[in-house]
């Protein structure tokens, strides 16, 4: 079992700096608690990349204001930036930019398959990760911010899951922030918005891309009844050594959520099938192309940890997209294809088939259903002290969101004291990405705005 690092917790430490076109770029190292209620118990190492406009001097880059970025997810690392680009572009003109990789993802003490046996058995991994929530990864933020740069307040900037930790941030140490950005992540937080509340919502958005994809390309909806006709006598396997099984399909429709997913996706489907000695069998091209979009190899936190993300009211999630999904018969793959209906598909869930179909989950399967079982999740979000906010705060919100509700957004939009919103259906979940610095520069005169 891993021994415990019990250390004061140490600043930046040594800062390796490399340049890139057009960019500098530093990396940081810092020990924070683990359970930051016990701040003299076991530490972890939290990694983070500065990014600067090449060419500033010293003076220059010490004057500009910092921003934060924290990815969606969880589990995802930042963005590694190759050169600027999109909305990193339209943020250099402006800050230094910090990319946080959360605790747990990137290079901030991984936690995975490989890791997680360190902690000891499936109870001590789950009780570990209790402590890989928004609340923890806030209080990682703030002990950062005050070792960079003191008493003075940061901008942060939250894609998706980020926005979620971004509007913890506001409930907890509003403070530390000048400004909070916030790209597709405003959270359910009212009452009657628990985790299946948020998945009886997620239902009727997958049903409505499944049938607009096909309604795109119409062959798509004969293709994939084709597949599970097919899964259901076949046994296939990606290249990565997970089963695809008929409810792992209809998870291809995780593409759906971004700019390009539809088209993606349709790509994929063409490859699907090919002829052989034994008649049509999935092709090696399909089975090489879905890999990535199902594997959880790299983020196996999104899988153990994406409903309790949701869960603040001291109950067990217990496995709730499983559990809604029964309210939702449309989605019964088999019983399409016997009506010659089209197969709806799915994505922003999680399921307990997926600790046995899925290669990189089947050893963390005891740990999953010890967090889906776990009770006592704590608040998340103060709603009272958001309704008094007196930081800047600037939202996009997608239309129609595949991974995040609408309606869920703009009751928490107006929840927010002072928050200015940006309704648009030009970009999907991932316009931070697509629309980049338009987005961005977006987001920014709404904050001048609302500054007066």
């Amino acid at each position: 079992m891993q021994q415990a690092s019990t250390a004061v917790p140490a600043g930046p430490g040594a800062v390796t700096t490399v340049r890139q076109p057009e960019l500098l770029l530093a990396d940081y190292h810092f020990d924070v608690p683990l359970d930051h209620k016990a701040p003299e118990g076991e530490l972890i190492r939290l990694y983070a990349r500065e990014v600067v406009a090449a060419g500033k001097s010293g003076a220059e880059r010490d004057r500009l204001p910092w921003l934060v970025y924290l990815q969606g997810g969880p589990g995802c690392g930042a963005d590694r930036p190759v050169g600027r680009y999109g909305w990193l572009d339209r943020a250099l003109d402006e800050y230094r930019v910090l990319l946080l990789d959360q605790r747990g993802t990137g290079r901030s003490t991984p936690a995975n398959r490989q890791t997680l046996p360190l902690r000891g058995g499936p109870a001590e991994q789950a009780e570990y990760l209790s402590h890989f929530r928004a609340d923890a990864i806030v209080r990682d933020c703030e002990l950062i911010r005050r070792r960079l740069i003191g008493d003075r307040p940061w901008t942060v900037l939250g894609q998706s899951f980020g926005g979620f930790c971004a509007v913890s941030y506001l409930s907890q140490a509003p403070e530390g922030l000048d400004a909070v950005l916030i790209a597709g992540g405003l959270p359910a937080i009212g009452p009657g918005t628990d985790v299946d509340a948020v998945y009886r919502t997620a239902y009727p958005r997958m049903e409505r891309k499944t049938l607009a994809h096909y309604a795109r390309y119409p062959r798509d909806a004969d293709t994939v009844r084709a597949l599970v006709r097919h899964l259901a006598d076949h046994e296939e396997v990606l290249t990565d050594g997970s089963r695809l099984t008929v409810p792992a399909l209809q998870q291809l429709g995780f593409l759906l959520g971004t700019g390009d997913g539809s088209h993606r996706l349709h790509y994929l489907l063409e490859d699907a099938f090919v002829p052989t000695a034994d008649g049509p069998r999935l092709s090696d091209a399909f089975r090489e192309q879905a890999a990535p979009v199902l594997s959880r190899a790299a983020t196996p936190l999104y899988s153990l940890l994406l409903e309790a993300t949701y869960a603040q009211d001291g109950r067990a999630t217990n496995w709730s997209a499983e559990r809604v999904r029964a309210e939702f018969p449309a989605f019964d793959a088999g019983k399409a294809v016997t009506e010659d209906r089209p197969v709806l598909l799915t994505g922003e869930t999680v399921h307990p088939w997926m600790l046995d179909t899925h290669a990189a989950l089947r050893p963390l399967r005891e740990t999953a259903e010890l967090l889906a079982a776990r009770t006592g999740w704590g608040p998340l979000y103060d709603t009272e002290r958001l309704a008094r906010n007196t930081v800047p705060v600037a939202a996009v919100i997608y239309h129609d969101d595949l991974y995040v509700d609408t309606g869920h957004s703009l009751a928490t939009a107006r929840a927010i004291r002072g928050l200015r919103t940006w309704v648009t259906d030009e970009f999907e979940h991932d316009g931070i990405r697509a629309g980049g610095r338009r987005v961005l520069d977006r987001l920014l005169w709404l904050v001048r705005d609302a500054r007066g």
